[in-house]
């Protein structure tokens, strides 16, 4: 009891906490976007399941790794090494799980230019879609966000309870607000295309991750951060265009009605 009070004013251990916490968010961004992209291909009443769904997945598999430190260590040891260059499970999952990112995403980004533009934001069910299928994709995201997540996390601190902390406080941030993330995706058509696109970078750098070519991640999130800055720009002056038209098309009928009173 005494070691726990004693760690609890620990200034250390709050700043770990906090600049961990800060930091799984920030890598939980990926995840939060995928699901919000692929839950949108069901009906409506489903969308909302299947994100709670993907995200308690998600708490449960980092919480699962985070209680498996020795294991996760054990995978970034090679298993067969060719030539210079040594492959461990860590760099097989990440890499087939960038492959499978990328194919997701080209796919996505073609039914997303060759369906009909009234299927935008319909919040329809998609032919062939199921409730199963859309969540076996999450699992599968899940796992390869939640092992570099974690690993990351594992880099910074050892102490478990602030790990499994940060963990929890940023997944609960992400289920709070993966409404109005999908909701927005779902409005504006060119920030679904934008989302798509930053799961193309992200799965571009998990397969150099995969082949040992590190990306340092603040030069990938300050491009998504600088590419939704733009698009909210974009979105701001479209807005205004939009109603400065209104505005022009209500001036004529106060015209006529006002004559129509003399």
């Amino acid at each position: 009891m005494e070691t726990l009070m004693a760690a609890a004013g620990d200034p250390l251990i709050w700043s770990s906490l906090i600049t961990l916490t800060v930091l799984e968010i920030v890598l939980g961004i990926d995840n939060l976007i995928f699901i919000s992209v692929v839950s949108a291909r069901l009906s409506r009443h489903q969308q909302a399941r299947a994100r709670r769904v993907g995200l308690s997945l998600a708490l449960i598999f980092r919480v699962a790794l985070l209680a498996s430190i020795v294991w996760i260590v054990g995978l970034t040891q090679p298993i067969f090494s060719f030539g210079s260059f040594d492959l461990s499970w860590r760099d097989a999952i990440l890499f087939s799980g960038g492959l499978f990112l990328l194919a997701k995403g080209t796919m996505e980004i073609h039914d997303t230019v060759e369906s009909d533009a009234g299927d935008h934001g319909a919040g329809h069910g998609r032919t062939g879609v199921t409730f199963a299928g859309i969540i076996g994709q999450v699992i599968v995201l899940d796992i390869v966000f939640s092992l570099d997540s974690i690993i990351t996390a594992v880099g910074m601190t050892q102490n478990l309870p602030v790990m499994i902390t940060a963990v929890v406080i940023a997944i609960m941030i992400m289920m709070w607000a993966s409404e109005p993330v999908s909701a927005f995706i779902q409005r504006h058509p060119t920030t679904k295309m934008l989302a798509l696109s930053f799961l193309l970078l992200v799965g571009m750098a998990l397969v150099a991750d995969g082949l040992h070519f590190h990306l340092p991640r603040e030069y990938l999130y300050f491009a998504i951060a600088f590419s939704m800055g733009v698009e909210v720009l974009n979105l701001l002056a479209a807005g205004r265009r939009r109603r400065r038209a209104e505005a022009r098309m209500t001036e004529p009928r106060r015209g006529q009605g006002n004559e129509a009173a003399q």
